[in-house]
């Protein structure tokens, strides 16, 4: 029966790559199957323009930032038009593992991709989803 699955309302974190990429289809699939709402966020991280020494060049950063992360929660919910599937976004700035944290609260899972670039990589990108694992107040499934 539609929404009376373990899972009603599913968060969907993405940032348009292609481990996002696979995570929204996991995450659609899903969410037909069990009748789910999908809320799909995108943040913009703040933190990553404070190294910005120049005032005049940030409101470009954002403006290139603010429009990827639309374009990020565009596509899912495109995506999920098609394959019947409710789905809401939300775009915003600040820290990901938190914004994503706090959201978890409100939901029964969180499905999001990761970046398993390397080690390197790793301590910068997979940050975020390390941090979701840890503190999200849902079970949290990370898709490769």
């Amino acid at each position: 029966m539609k929404g009376d699955g373990p899972y009603r309302k599913i968060l969907l974190p993405t940032d348009g790559s292609e481990n996002a990429q696979n995570a929204m289809r996991t995450c659609l699939e899903l969410a037909r199957l069990f009748g789910a709402k999908v809320t799909t966020i995108s943040v913009v991280d703040v933190a990553s323009f404070s190294s910005a020494s120049q005032g005049y060049i940030l409101p470009d950063m954002y403006s290139y930032a603010d429009k990827a992360a639309e374009a990020s929660v565009a596509e899912v919910i495109k995506e999920a038009k098609v394959m019947g599937v409710e789905a809401k976004a939300i775009v915003s700035r600040g820290s990901p593992s938190s914004e994503i944290i706090e959201l978890s609260k409100s939901h029964d899972l969180v499905i999001m991709g990761t970046h398993g670039r390397g080690k390197i990589s790793h301590a910068i990108l997979g940050s975020v989803a390390e941090k979701v694992v840890r503190f999200a107040y849902c079970p949290v499934m990370v898709i490769k």
